[in-house]
């Protein structure tokens, strides 16, 4: 008898984890490499979200709290949710876990009848197929190509839809693509929700606030309001207000799921840390005035990441509308030799070449559902991506001079 569960040999590791752990590995080694495989703001907390975190320690709030989060961070939610998003709940509606990553783990667990389907349009986040698995579900891929901007057409969402659809996953703004969602692309997938009722919407708007030039914001329950009661809604502090190790993340949706949602995580990790729940509020609810700064930023960054991609042999990329990250088409490199006489058959064997031979990590499509296709995050300094996109293109020149035959 294994005393591992058989549930996990279906189980990948992330992709985005194992790229960074192995850039980790070689950076003890001695070896320079520049990291553009995790999907982390290198800015600092801002300072008055961590003095609130602080001063919630030197206040005491530091033993355990209600399951679902600390009333005064679900009203800050409540709160922001009606005012920037027009969507209306009530505080048992919403649910606080550790990063939104839990809290969609959570709605999986809580709701999948085992072989229920959920449709995830690709490329997609590494780990929403398996969180389908370990939920009991079956993960059921779309793929969405680069001449369709990354988004899942309604032709495409009417296919996939069956009798057992339990499901729809959407990300916008996208990780990996950086796809964002007009309002009129969601109500155009809401007239097609509308012959399904028994399909759920789940929303996950982490990168809410990164959109960037004509681009605008939208989210499921609020394009299609008919479709309130059919959606769940998620977010968190992680990216815009770059706190990703405080791990807050919450939800909102239905109160049937909602309450499910508490008995799961009541049996796991209870609720989030108490300190971050309070820092939570500052950066909800406090100023924000430093994330107009981190998107112009973000912008600068990308546009210096999309010319220099473009200029490189064999690499091509479109303009992200959202998020920090670029996802460049690397099919004009397979096939091409190294200087060491190894080919280049896939963008794992491209990603690995950058990795070793030119000390820059990023993240290939295949982790993502969708190739030949590499990630590269923009966010690091300047610095770093001038510094990793001179060594990308370097390297992919060496490659070019020297193809397979």
């Amino acid at each position: 008898m294994s005393l591992v569960s058989s549930r996990l040999k279906s189980i990948r590791p992330s992709e985005t984890k194992a790229m960074t752990a192995r850039a980790a590995a070689l950076k003890a080694q001695g070896l320079k490499v520049i990291t553009l495989s995790q999907g982390e703001p290198d800015f600092d907390t801002p300072l008055n979200v961590a003095e609130a975190g602080i001063r919630a320690i030197r206040d005491g709030r530091t033993r355990y709290t209600a399951v679902a989060g600390v009333v005064p961070l679900r009203e800050a939610i409540r709160d922001k949710l009606a005012r920037e998003n027009g969507l209306t709940y009530s505080i048992d509606q919403i649910t606080v876990g550790c990063g939104a990553k839990q809290v969609v783990f959570n709605a999986l667990f809580a709701s999948l009848e085992p072989g229920e389907e959920v449709i995830i349009p690709a490329p997609c986040w590494v780990s929403y197929p398996d969180m389908v698995r370990l939920a009991g579900g079956e993960p059921v891929i779309v793929n969405c190509p680069e001449a369709d901007g990354f988004k899942l057409s309604p032709e495409g969402l009417e296919k996939a839809i069956t009798s057992r659809t339990k499901w729809l996953m959407l990300n916008s703004p996208s990780n990996p693509t950086g796809a964002v969602y007009s309002k009129a692309e969601l109500v155009a997938l809401a007239d097609v929700l509308r012959r399904h009722p028994h399909v759920y919407i789940l929303s996950d708007d982490i990168y809410e606030k990164l959109v960037y030039g004509a681009a605008r914001f939208a989210t499921m329950a609020r394009a299609a309001p008919d479709l309130f009661d059919r959606t769940i809604t998620i977010n968190g502090v992680s990216k815009t207000n770059a706190m990703t190790g405080w791990r807050v993340g919450y939800g909102a949706g239905p109160l049937e799921l909602i309450k499910a949602i508490n008995v799961i995580q009541g049996q796991t990790t209870s609720h989030t840390s108490s300190i971050s729940q309070y820092a939570a509020i500052e950066a909800i609810a406090g100023d924000q005035g430093y994330v107009p700064e981190f998107r112009a930023e973000f912008e600068k960054r990308r546009n210096l990441v999309v010319e220099r991609l473009n200029a490189a042999s064999g690499l091509s990329c479109t303009v992200p509308d959202g998020a920090f990250y670029v996802f460049a088409n690397c099919a004009g490199v397979l096939g091409q030799k190294t200087e060491a006489g190894r080919v280049i058959a896939t963008d794992t064997d491209f990603a690995m070449y950058l990795l070793e031979e030119a000390g820059v990590a990023i993240v290939p499509g295949s982790g993502f559902l969708a190739s030949p296709y590499i990630r590269i995050s923009y966010a690091s300094s300047v610095e770093d991506l001038t510094t990793a996109c001179d060594r990308i293109t370097a390297a992919c020149t060496k490659l070019s001079k020297d193809k397979a035959a």
